[in-house]
């Protein structure tokens, strides 16, 4: 595979693009923010815009820009506390964004957003309208997870996977996070899905930076460096995690430093900085986007191995005379994953009836659900037009 044609191809002819900025690219070290590299990234955006790309950003920061305004030298273990800081770190941040873009003609929109807006269907779809609309009107979204009053959110989510979920969310070409490494790097030896060039085999604190990744397996998960930053709640672990959410639904991603000097006009170029990864054949449609990656399951479904094989090799939906077992409380309409006996998730999906009902019909024919259910049923446990397999 050549370097320059896969940038060329993957990058440099994307029109709507997801960027993350992290905590450590914009922190600053006394002040809330580093406002001059905050500038020099509008800036680059705003050229990005002109030439007729449409740039949404996820942008870090709050937390951190909310502890120096608080003289907090150390992240808060307290919920209260972490949301006051996101609470007033968060008006900073976007003021910010806002004052840099208007030099450019253009206006700062702030989203903020909980896990919930993503499980219901109704707001997935407002909160992507909005985003288009945005783009619309000259402006640039600046999103956020809604911190001041998420709960898990802030102790397990990362915006690093919130970006993926944008990028799903308005159906973006290409997901660039940048952070404080070149991209993605390791010490030899190297998974057979990472293609490191000659002429990109300069070495770091990192190892060398890997050029581009063909396939995210679990030898290139297990290059990821574990240790996060006292502002940050990521690592590589996470960028990993959110590349891989945006590559196998069909679109590219790039990890770069994003405290490097004119980035993202240089991405685009495209020149050989940070590390690409390539995206699935298939692009997976918006719905099937939201089954697979964005909705959170209620429950589980185990399967048999006949069904297993019907619902990959021949894409059949879920009927009950295939189904072993249900775990968890779930009701009609919610999202649940389809498993196989030895825990292997094999899709997931919407499903047709609650977990009391599935445990009754399991393994039962169509023709006996009448007489097992009444009139109220369906044939199919999961329709395959609702159902997205992994």
């Amino acid at each position: 595979m050549n370097s320059k044609l896969l940038r060329e191809k993957y990058i440099s002819r994307a029109k709507r693009i997801v960027v993350k900025i992290g905590t450590n690219v914009i922190g600053g070290s006394r002040e809330p923010l580093d406002e001059t590299r905050l500038d020099s990234l509008s800036e680059q955006i705003a050229s990005l815009v002109e030439s007729g790309i449409q740039v949404a950003v996820v942008s870090s920061g709050a937390i951190g820009a909310g502890m120096r305004q608080f003289a907090m030298t150390t992240r808060p273990r307290s919920l209260p506390h972490l949301q006051a800081a996101a609470s007033v770190g968060q008006s900073k941040v976007v003021s910010c964004y806002d004052r840099s873009f208007r030099k450019h003609g253009l206006h700062a929109g702030q989203i903020l957003l909980t896990r919930d807006d993503f499980d219901s269907r109704e707001r997935y779809l407002n909160a992507s309208n909005t985003v288009h609309a945005l783009f619309e009107n000259c402006s640039v979204p600046i999103i956020n997870e809604n911190d001041t009053i998420s709960t898990n959110e802030i102790q397990f989510g990362d915006n690093d996977i919130l970006a993926a979920f944008v990028t799903h969310l308005i159906q973006a070409d290409l997901l660039i996070l940048l952070t404080s490494a070149p991209g993605l790097c390791a010490h030899p030896p190297f998974s057979e899905n990472c293609v490191i060039e000659e002429k990109s085999a300069e070495s770091s604190k990192f190892g060398a930076r890997i050029d581009f990744v063909k396939c995210i397996d679990d030898s290139v998960l297990a290059l990821a460096r574990t240790e996060t930053t006292p502002d940050g709640t990521g690592g590589m672990a996470s960028k990993l995690e959110a590349v891989k959410i945006a590559v196998e639904a069909g679109e590219a991603a790039v990890i770069a430093d994003g405290r490097e000097d004119n980035i993202l006009p240089r991405l685009l170029e495209p020149r050989n900085v940070g590390t690409l990864f390539l995206p699935a054949v298939e692009k997976m449609g918006s719905r099937k986007r939201w089954i697979r990656f964005t909705r959170r399951s209620c429950g589980s479904i185990l399967i048999d191995k006949g069904a297993a094989s019907a619902l990959r090799e021949k894409g059949k939906s879920l009927l009950p005379s295939g189904i072993i077992s249900a775990r968890g409380n779930f009701t009609r309409g919610d999202t649940v994953r389809i498993c196989t006996e030895g825990g292997e998730e094999i899709a997931k999906g919407l499903t047709n009836y609650s977990a009391p009902d599935v445990r009754k019909i399991k393994g039962r024919k169509t023709e006996e659900l009448e007489a097992l259910l009444g009139q109220d049923f369906f044939d199919e446990v999961v329709h395959r037009d609702n159902m997205a397999l992994a």
